[in-house]
């Protein structure tokens, strides 16, 4: 009895070992590879949200995932790969919720459904906004929130282009606005994430109240009244 009471509570340093590592083992879940991949990157997610792409580290990523690093370096090849995985994601949901949910017939109409699909997923996806909206790293080619606003822009052109044609403007001038209206939202969204007020719909009825009453009332050809003749 001596010896198994001395066996429970005085072990050799190569025993405690063992036993931590048997530990580790037992609270580590055994994922797929596909599985350990979507893990990775809903981990990637959340930190490249909170603290940018300079400031995460694969180490940290490794850590929370309770993997080694060669593990997610086998996945995505460093911290660039990771973080490209993760603002195409982004890029594509954002740029899939626009496009569906423009499905009125009336510029009105669409404008209030692009002010508010932008507005729903800055609620629902507030790290993958986040993400969009942080600095991105040179080396990262594509996507970023610029880039997707661009994207989103080009499908407003084509709503405003067909109404400054049927009220005698210059289709041309679409696109310019259509940048300057994305622009206007896409600001106010990313001051609103912080704020979370006024409620949602009041934020996109008054940001739809501002670009479309200017739209209804135009000057054909506007110009500066400090400047006149430039």
């Amino acid at each position: 009895m001596a010896d198994d009471t001395q066996s429970d509570h005085v072990r050799t340093p190569e025993a405690s070992r063992a036993s931590v590592r048997t530990a580790k083992g037992a609270s580590r879940v055994r994922m797929s590879a596909a599985q350990r991949r979507e893990q990775l990157i809903t981990i990637g997610r959340q930190l490249f949200a909170e603290r940018g792409f300079d400031a995460t580290s694969i180490e940290e990523v490794a850590a929370r995932a309770r993997v080694s690093k060669p593990v997610v370096y086998e996945h995505f090849g460093g911290k660039e790969g990771l973080y490209a995985v993760v603002v195409d994601r982004e890029v594509r949901a954002l740029l899939d919720r626009i496009t569906t949910a423009l499905t009125a017939g009336h510029p009105r109409e669409l404008l209030e459904q692009a002010a508010l699909a932008l507005l729903d997923y800055i609620e629902e996806e507030t790290d993958g906004f986040r993400v969009l909206t942080r600095e991105s790293p040179l080396l990262i080619a594509a996507g970023n929130f610029s880039s997707v606003m661009n994207d989103v822009a080009h499908q407003v052109e084509h709503i405003l282009g067909a109404e400054f044609k049927s009220r005698g403007y210059d289709p041309k001038l679409a696109e310019l606005y259509s940048q300057a209206l994305v622009g206007m939202v896409a600001l106010v969204g990313r001051w609103w994430l912080e704020v979370r007020k006024p409620r949602k719909e009041t934020v996109a009825a008054h940001l739809v109240n501002l670009s479309w009453n200017g739209l209804s009332n135009l000057d054909a050809k506007p110009t500066l009244i400090t400047r006149p003749g430039r």
